[in-house]
């Protein structure tokens, strides 16, 4: 490997990274799933569940492929670093293990469990910027200052090369592996893994994936430039990047076959259907791929599909909200505004009609009333979960035959 921006990753970089980290990182399973094959139409679809990482996630392995070849002096210096949540504990681990002092920079955005797992591995964090920008901004600023060393989260050849390792184990594990679903942040993990699939005897499609708030990486390789997006909006905050640096451009220029979109609801059907179907925890960053496996910008008929699941922080009340979400996109979840004429003996009726309908009642409350409600009933709001929209319709259409219930409104969205 080389320094700077013309620092380029071979597949013996790789190798060498595995070996380094061999001790260290998990080699993590693939979960092959029949219904997530049908629904894409892939011959079959295989699930890397890096989510099941020590640290929840990937960047173990670029981290400490890094921190691993500092010298004694850099090493006694200590090290920096920014990052959204992953690369904060990933680096935290490893200077744990390398008996290295570590500080983390962190943006506002980054979900709690995030910072307490981090400080629990003893890493100092320091929570500053509204995105990830300005946090690596300051994270900069600070290692001219005290002169510990900065551990870039992605621009960085031996950070690439330890992400690359998820390559070679896929490889490994699905021989019929032709096409690979990878998020694209700030393009390490996509560039890694790409530099050794198309090292490999038959040549795999690359294909990265963004969520439409944070969508740079398409528009820069069509130009053959770096282009920076000036803001970011989206629930994927773990690929919430404003653009790719010199090194991640570069090699992904060379590995990375095509780039598509996803919205943040699609994101939340993936996280929902891993949870369902793969019984797995992902956060949205990690969903990203799935969610594209299903949506229509790619034509996966027959093909061999590898969709790396890269993390599963996330807070539970987050997972919480963003499955309900997903069952909303999947016309799975409905919310309604329901009068009742005899308060509290009505709700009796209304939940004994909800489960002679098969459906499950997620919630029941008394609502504010408003001027439109009628003095003589009460306003009830409810969620619904059933298996379809023609299930959940014909559920409000039974609550609406009963007596002293009546359906204002509804949300099916």
């Amino acid at each position: 490997m080389t320094e700077g921006s013309e620092a380029r990753v071979t597949l013996e970089d790789v190798e060498d990274a595995r070996a380094r980290i061999a001790d260290v990182v998990h080699r993590t399973p693939l979960d092959t799933s029949r219904t997530f094959a049908g629904t894409s139409g892939a011959a079959s679809v295989g699930l890397k569940l890096e989510n099941v990482q020590r640290t929840g996630s990937f960047k173990i392995r670029g981290a400490y492929n890094r921190m691993a070849q500092l010298s004694d002096a850099e090493r006694e210096a200590g090290v920096v670093a920014s990052s959204a949540g992953n690369h904060a504990q990933g680096v935290a681990l490893a200077g744990d293990l390398l008996d290295i002092e570590t500080t983390i920079v962190v943006p506002e955005v980054t979900p709690a469990a995030k910072i307490e797992a981090t400080r629990s591995y003893g890493a100092a964090v320091v929570v500053e910027g509204d995105i990830y920008e300005r946090s690596y901004e300051f994270a900069l600023e600070r290692a001219a200052e005290t002169d510990e060393t900065f551990v870039h989260p992605f621009d960085d050849a031996a950070i690439v090369a330890g992400q690359g390792t998820i390559g070679l184990e896929l490889l490994e594990q699905y021989p019929d592996l032709d096409t690979v679903l990878v998020a694209i942040g700030g393009g390490g993990l996509i560039s890694g893994i790409g530099t050794v699939l198309k090292a490999a005897e038959h040549d795999a499609r690359v294909i990265g994936v963004q969520p439409a708030g944070a969508a740079h990486a398409k528009p820069s390789l069509e130009a053959g430039e770096i282009r920076e997006l000036q803001s970011v909006d989206t629930v994927a905050e773990g690929i919430a990047d404003t653009r790719m640096l010199e090194t991640t451009f570069e090699i992904a220029r060379d590995v990375v076959d095509d780039v598509v979109s996803v919205s943040d609801r699609e994101i939340a059907a993936a996280v929902a259907l891993l949870a369902e179907r793969a019984k797995t925890v992902a956060e949205s960053a990690g969903a990203a791929p799935l969610a594209a496996a299903f949506s229509d910008e790619l034509a996966l008929e027959g093909a061999h599909v590898g969709v790396v699941i890269s993390g599963g922080n996330v807070n539970l009340t987050e997972h919480a909200e963003l499955t309900r979400t997903g069952l909303c996109e999947l016309e799975r979840y409905v919310e309604a505004r329901l009068a009742l004429d005899r308060w509290p003996t009505a709700v009796g009726d209304v939940v004994e009609m909800v489960e002679a309908e098969g459906a499950e009642l997620d919630s029941l409350e008394r609502a504010r009333r408003t001027g439109d409600d009628h003095p003589n009933q009460t306003p009830v709001t409810i969620g619904l979960e059933g298996s379809g929209p023609e299930h959940l319709n014909g559920v409000l259409e039974a609550l609406a035959e009963l007596e002293g219930v009546s359906v204002v409104e509804r949300s099916l969205e």
